[in-house]
């Protein structure tokens, strides 16, 4: 942690005062980021008792590493120079940035619905780009079609995966018989899920803290994601009174489709970190977890759990709230230091 912080105070061009107050941000922002993360991951594999918690925290750390360091870099490339200019973004509009999304998903937290930090780490910077209306569309418009196909995606894989083993029948009796049946056989998959869950989480939602260091110059942007990804990853830790998800709230998930679910989630965060796109794990997480609940409850049940109505109404306007806070603290930031 000290290294991290004097890497960033070390490239900043304020005060040494500025530079341990935006290290400190980051950090807030990664570990809060890490922790929901790590609930989303290693939920299933801790509530089905087939890994500790050291063991999950751990696992959980080194995956978020391997997979910023592997394949972070577009996406933090994308947040860091394609959204707004570069040369926007300075130290005091980085704290801007890093200090609304933070905010946002303060509230977040607060309501108990997990958010989406990619787009609200989005919103943070166009909320400081419409200040000085400089905002590239052509990227927004490039954004928002997985925004919205990656959730929906998400809900049809699981569906379709789903179907082929819920509910228990002759045609599907085999895979019981040679995977739900053997305890440990299972166990290992969900391991391995899990774990493949936090490369993807690492692939992508690390980029959130480093993208804009990266535009400002702050940091190069291997060294951040190098800098930031243990950071995140030691969310699991700070955050391991309680772990479980909101998926829990929907609809409880045996370990198989747990399984199936941490699968279609992380490929589709890696598909979208080669793309360079800041997606939302939780978004496409929930919209699986829906497609359980629909196979086994009905959908017009699963629609009316207040969980997901709560959970839609926050994402729509979280990221509203973050443009226009981040706009409001940027127009004072340019009146007060003019």
């Amino acid at each position: 942690m000290t290294f991290f912080i004097s890497a960033i105070t070390s490239k900043t061009d304020g005060t040494m005062i500025k530079g341990i107050l935006l290290s400190a941000i980051i950090a807030f922002f990664a570990i809060n980021m890490g922790g929901g993360n790590f609930a989303a991951s290693f939920a299933a594999a801790y509530g089905g008792r087939v890994v500790t918690k050291r063991r999950a925290q751990i696992l959980f750390i080194i995956f978020v590493i391997l997979g910023a360091i592997l394949v972070g870099k577009p996406v933090a490339k994308t947040l860091g120079s394609r959204i707004i200019p570069s040369e926007l973004l300075t130290v005091d509009t980085v704290l801007v940035i890093c200090f609304t999304a933070t905010c946002s998903l303060f509230i977040a937290n607060l309501l108990k619905v997990p958010q989406s930090t990619s787009m609200v780490s989005v919103g943070s910077i166009i909320g400081v780009g419409l200040f000085h209306k400089q905002v590239y569309l052509s990227t927004i418009m490039y954004l928002i079609p997985f925004w919205i196909l990656m959730p929906l995606i998400g809900y049809i894989l699981t569906y379709f995966f789903g179907r082929m083993i819920y509910p228990p029948r002759a045609s599907n009796f085999w895979i019981y018989e040679k995977l739900v049946n053997h305890r440990k056989r299972l166990a290992f998959f969900v391991i391995m899920a899990s774990c493949y869950n936090a490369f993807s989480v690492g692939t992508n939602n690390v980029s959130n803290a480093v993208g804009p260091l990266v535009g400002a110059g702050i940091l190069d942007v291997m060294l951040g994601l190098a800098l930031i990804a243990p950071v995140f990853g030691m969310g699991g830790i700070v955050f391991d009174k309680v772990l479980t998800s909101t998926s829990d709230e929907i609809i409880p998930l045996g370990l198989l489709t747990a399984t199936i679910i941490c699968f279609v989630c992380g490929s589709l965060m890696i598909i979208a970190s080669i793309l360079g796109v800041p997606q939302s794990f939780v978004m496409i997480k929930v919209a699986s977890v829906i497609a359980v609940s629909g196979l086994k409850d009905g959908h017009a049940i699963t629609f009316r759990n207040r969980v997901i109505q709560k959970t839609c109404i926050t994402w729509m306007v979280t990221p509203i709230i973050s443009i226009f806070l981040s706009y409001a603290l940027t127009a004072a930031l340019f009146y007060f230091t003019r």
